[in-house]
Parts: structure tokens; C-alpha cells; sequence
């Protein structure tokens, strides 16, 4: 008996020394790790906090990945910022140990060891995106910018590692992630309203942004609308206190920030706030999520509902059309550079995320350093 009871115990004794610590894990990595490697030995302090880590993953970036962000000169001044190289390896980090077959085909919302509320004010730390998307296991992190595990189920004793091929990017507050987005007429809606401190500094938001086809369908009554009219209007777009990614989205209502409320509706797979389609799913924020619809909510139309049939959007205002004087509320926001296609209902068409195609995979280098670092709000924190 004392023999059946010893053989378990030393085979999980020698199960237990023969799994690696995280620094052997790594170097054990090390042809393609050996950059990582090196960010991690000059920031020993955080290295040693990581091997004291227990029950998580990391998503650790290839040496071409890590290449590819410190040949821009803006980015490997950001690097060597001590402060926020370590919330950026925090990112990295998923709160849970994920291997690479814990992932199917709808995507999942995982909050990384990124808490620093420099950097997020997410409550519970700031997430990464997961989907298996094309038989690989992905995550989208601002931007929609995809890192694909290239190497998976490294073990070590605090959980497990998967190497990917791509820098996962800090989501930025909400007006660098609109500019960025090609989403200026929200922009500029949000700056015209005077609300652009409360959504940038409001914990746990979720915002649902018209695209720019949206806001120059309803252009004929924008130069109508009273300063009061259009707060309300901006006002009910934005939900506060509660970040709902489109897992979370389900048939309901949610009150918006003007106290009114938005009704959810799933539809074949396809999301609808009142009557106007998201065709741009999950959209990280500093502060939450942006989702991407195809009309201007009404805030005096609350009854709108989604019109399967339709073969375009119907706008949720009686009476209104198209403007003469080009996309409203863009006028002095800066035009974007990136190709992000959520600006225009056909560049952004997309399903939500329940769908396995509905992730809108984007590659990093259509987007710049300023936009994947945050830009002007980082550089300020050297």
C-alpha cells in the first residue's frame, strides 16, 4: 500500500523537476527569443518578478517581432523607457493559464497583468482578443492588430508560453483610437459636444461609433441641431460603467450616458444597437471597447429595429439625407494616415464576433508607431 501511495507522489516530484522555470523556458528559446531575452536582462527587476508568476500565459514576441518595433526610431525610444517596457511585457501577460487548443472559433476576452493606470483604466486589467481564425490561434489587441502564436505551449512552472509573431499594441484613449480608426466624423462629434475629457477619462466604457458614411447620411439636419441636441445625441452612444465586448452583447437593453436606452439585438449572428448594424466589432480602448455601427443612434427614435432587408442603412432621423458641404464634424480632425477601414460602410462590412470571420484581422505595418505606442500621450511619460 505505502507503495502504491509513494509511486504517484515521485512520479509528480520528478513531473515538477523536469518542467522548467521561466528563465530556462526562455532560454531554452533562445534562437528566437534571445531579443526578449535581452529587454528582460535590462529590466532585472521586472525579470524577476515574472519567475514568481503563477497560473498565467505569456505571449511572447518573436526576435522578427521585436525587429520590426525597434527599427523605427520612435518605437526603440519607447522601449527604452523603462516604465513603459514593463507595462507593454504586461500586455503580454494573460491572467490564466491558455494553451493553444483552449481557443475555438469565437473569440474571447482575456485581461492581461496590464493594470497601470497610466496606461489602462480598465477594471480587472486591460484585454487581449483571442479567436482561432484560419486554423491559428490569434490575438487582436488595439487597432485590430493581429499577433499569431508561431510556437505554443512552452511550459513552465507558473503556466505556459506561446511565441508569436507580432508586438501586441497598448489600446490608446478614445480620440487617438477614432483618428486612427479612420472614425473623424466621431471624432469630431465627440469634440463639438465638449465631451472628449469625459470619454477619454470615464473608466469602462463602451462606445457605439458611427462610421463616416453614417454621419453624411444625416448631414441635411446637422447644421439644425442645437448644442444641447447634439450632446444628447453623442451622449447616446456612450455607455458608462460597462465594457461590453461583443461576447458580452446578447438580446437586452443598456442605458446610455444620456439615461436612455439602446436595444440589443442578435440576429443570425449579427449584433444591432436599436436599428443600426455593428460592422466593426471590438475596437479596444484605453477604457474599454468601440464598436463600429452603420447609422446615428436617435435618441428621439429608441424604437428603431433592425431591417434585415434592407439592402443600406436607413438613417434612424425622419427627413434626412446627405449634406453639401461633405462629411459632417470633420472639418479641422486630422486625417488619418492608416488603412483602417472601419471610416466607410463598405470598407468596414464585417459580422460580429460570434462568427469566425469576424475578427478583421489587420497587419501592423499599415499603422505606424505612433498610433501602435500611443503617440504624443507615451513620448510625454519619457
Amino acid at each position: 500500500m505505502q507503495y502504491m501511495i509513494a509511486l504517484p507522489l515521485a512520479l509528480a516530484s520528478l513531473a515538477a523537476a523536469q518542467t522548467p522555470s521561466l528563465s530556462d523556458a526562455l532560454g531554452s528559446q533562445n534562437s528566437s527569443l534571445s531579443s526578449l531575452n535581452a529587454l528582460l536582462a535590462s529590466n532585472s527587476q521586472f525579470s524577476e518578478s515574472l519567475n514568481r508568476l503563477q497560473n498565467v500565459t505569456i505571449l511572447a514576441p518573436s526576435n522578427d517581432a521585436l525587429s520590426a518595433v525597434t527599427s523605427n526610431n520612435e518605437s526603440a525610444l519607447l522601449l527604452a523607457n523603462s516604465d513603459y517596457l514593463q507595462a507593454l511585457l504586461s500586455y503580454h501577460i494573460l491572467n490564466g493559464t491558455y494553451h493553444n487548443d483552449s481557443f475555438g472559433d469565437e473569440s474571447v476576452f482575456i485581461p492581461t497583468l496590464l493594470t497601470n493606470k497610466t496606461y489602462t483604466n480598465v477594471t480587472g486589467g486591460q484585454v487581449v482578443e483571442a479567436q482561432l481564425h484560419d486554423n491559428n490561434v490569434t490575438f487582436f489587441s488595439a487597432l485590430k492588430e493581429n499577433a499569431t502564436i508561431i510556437t505554443p505551449n512552452v511550459n513552465f512552472t507558473g503556466g505556459t508560453i506561446h511565441i508569436i509573431d507580432r508586438v501586441l499594441a497598448i489600446p490608446q484613449n478614445v480620440t487617438e483610437t477614432l483618428s486612427n480608426a479612420n472614425l473623424t466624423a466621431a471624432e469630431g462629434a465627440i469634440s463639438t459636444a465638449n465631451l472628449t475629457d469625459s470619454v477619454v477619462d470615464t473608466p469602462n466604457i463602451t462606445i457605439f461609433a458611427p462610421n463616416n458614411d453614417a454621419f453624411n447620411a444625416i448631414g441635411s439636419i446637422i447644421g439644425n441641431l442645437t448644442s444641447d441636441q447634439l450632446t444628447n445625441i453623442a451622449g447616446y452612444h456612450v455607455v458608462n460603467g460597462s465594457v461590453n465586448y461583443s461576447a458580452d452583447l446578447q438580446n437586452t437593453t443598456l442605458t446610455a450616458a444620456n439615461g436612455q436606452d439602446i436595444t440589443i439585438t442578435i440576429l443570425n449572428g449579427t449584433a444591432y444597437a436599436n436599428s443600426a448594424k455593428i460592422t466593426v466589432p471590438d475596437i479596444l480602448l484605453e477604457n474599454g471597447v468601440v464598436h463600429v455601427i452603420d447609422q446615428v443612434l436617435n435618441p428621439d427614435n429608441t424604437s428603431a429595429a433592425p431591417d434585415t432587408t434592407a439592402s443600406s442603412a436607413t438613417p434612424a432621423f425622419t427627413n434626412a439625407s446627405s449634406g453639401s458641404e461633405g462629411v459632417p464634424f470633420t472639418s479641422g480632425v486630422t486625417t488619418p494616415t492608416t488603412t483602417f477601414p472601419a471610416a466607410t460602410s463598405a470598407g468596414g462590412e464585417a459580422e460580429s464576433s460570434s462568427s469566425e470571420d469576424a475578427a478583421m484581422p489587420m497587419k501592423t505595418g499599415a499603422v505606424g508607431a505612433a498610433a501602435l505606442f500611443g503617440g504624443v500621450a507615451i513620448i510625454a511619460n519619457l
